[in-house]
C-alpha cells in the first residue's frame, strides 16, 4: 500500500502558491481601536509551503501552479528557485498572484482570510502532462478542492499520476472548509483519488468522521474512509498519531512554545513526505516532521529562514 522508499520519480506538489500578510498582535485586539504589532509579507499558499519544507529535507520537489503576471507572481518565481523546488507556474493576466491575510493573535493562535488569487484558477489544459507522467508521488491539498476550478485540474493530476503507477498524498487542509462545502460532497470528489497517504490534523479527523474525538478512532475510521491509505494525524501540541494497517503509533510533540501556528501542518507534511518517501518508515518520519514543526512555530511565518538548530534538524 502506500508510497515507499525507492519511488520512480521525483515528489510533485499541486496547489496553491500565495503571499502571506502576517498580522501578529502583542495584546488582545481592541474593536475600533489601535496597537502596536508586527507585519509582515511571507511567501506562503499550503501547497508550495510542502514543496519547500520537502525541498530543505532533501526532497527532489517540482511545484505545479497558477500565479499572476505581476510583480509577486515574479516574487513567487524567485523564492521558489531559491528554495530549490523546480517551479511550473503557468502565468495570467486574469487575476492577481494569491494572496492571505493572517492573524496572528498574542496567544500565538491564527485565523486567516484567503483571497481566491489565481491559484484557484488553474485548469486541466494548463498542466504539464509529461512531467506528471514522470511522478514518483503527487501531493494535494483540498485547497485545490473546495471549489472548482482548481478542483478539475487536481483530479486529472492525481489520475495522470496514478494510471503511471505514482502514488498520491492528500491534506484535508481546513474543517471549516470541509464543514461548508459538506463532508458528503468532500468524500466524492476524493474517496475516488486512490490516496496512498492521508495528512489530516485532529479537527478535519473529526468532522470526516462524524464527530469523534478520540485520535485512534479517528484514524481507525479515516482508514475505511480511504482503504489502504496509511493516516498521518496531525494532533498539535499532542504530537502525531501515525495509523498503518490498523495499527496506531502516537508521536510525542517536539515542542509546545507556541509563537505562530501558521504552516506547522504544512512544514510536517513536507519533512513527513521527504523522509517516508526515502526510506519508508513512516514512524521515523513522522518523528523527524514533528522536530521541523516544533522549529516553525518557535519562529514567525509558514517558512522562516533556517537557523543553525533547524539545519541539523534536517541532516538528522
Amino acid at each position: 500500500m502506500s508510497a515507499h522508499p525507492g519511488q520512480r520519480g521525483p515528489l510533485c506538489v499541486i496547489g496553491d502558491f500565495a503571499w502571506d500578510v502576517l498580522i501578529r498582535t502583542n495584546t488582545e485586539l481592541q474593536r475600533g481601536g489601535d496597537t502596536f504589532g508586527e507585519v509582515m509579507l511571507t511567501p506562503g499558499g499550503s501547497a508550495a509551503n510542502v514543496a519547500v519544507w520537502a525541498a530543505r529535507a532533501g526532497q527532489t520537489t517540482h511545484f505545479i501552479g497558477k500565479v499572476g503576471r505581476d510583480r509577486f507572481g515574479q516574487l513567487a518565481a524567485e523564492d521558489l528557485e531559491r528554495e530549490r523546488v523546480d517551479a511550473h507556474l503557468v502565468e495570467t493576466d486574469a487575476h492577481l498572484t494569491g494572496s492571505v491575510a493572517v492573524f496572528v493573535d498574542h496567544t500565538g493562535e491564527r485565523s486567516m482570510v484567503s483571497g481566491h488569487g489565481a491559484d484557484f484558477y488553474l485548469l486541466p489544459s494548463e498542466l504539464p502532462l509529461a512531467l506528471l507522467r514522470q511522478a514518483g508521488h503527487l501531493h494535494l491539498t483540498a485547497w485545490s478542492f473546495f471549489v472548482d476550478p482548481p478542483r478539475a485540474a487536481a483530479r486529472r493530476a492525481a489520475r495522470l499520476v496514478g494510471e503511471a503507477g505514482g502514488t498520491l498524498s492528500f491534506d484535508p487542509g481546513s474543517f471549516q472548509m470541509i464543514d461548508e462545502m459538506g463532508v458528503s460532497h468532500f468524500l466524492e470528489v476524493t474517496q475516488d483519488l486512490g490516496i496512498d497517504i492521508f495528512l489530516p490534523n485532529k479537527e478535519e479527523g473529526s468532522i470526516l468522521t462524524g464527530g469523534l474525538d478520540d485520535p485512534p478512532a479517528i484514524a481507525a475510521a479515516l482508514a475505511e474512509l480511504y482503504p489502504g491509505a496509511l493516516i498521518m494525524l496531525k494532533l498539535d501540541a499532542d504530537g502525531a498519531l501515525v495509523w498503518q494497517d490498523g495499527h496506531g503509533t502516537a508521536i510525542p510533540a517536539g515542542t509546545n512554545n507556541l509563537v505562530d501556528a501558521t504552516g506547522a501542518g504544512d512544514s510536517f507534511a513536507g519533512g513527513f513526505l521527504a523522509r517516508y518517501l526515502a526510506g519508508g518508515d513512516a514512524v521515523a518520519a513522522a518523528r523527524f516532521a514533528t522536530r521541523i514543526s516544533a522549529w516553525v512555530i518557535e519562529h514567525l511565518g509558514a517558512r522562516p529562514a533556517p537557523d543553525a538548530r533547524l539545519r541539523a534538524t534536517l541532516r538528522g
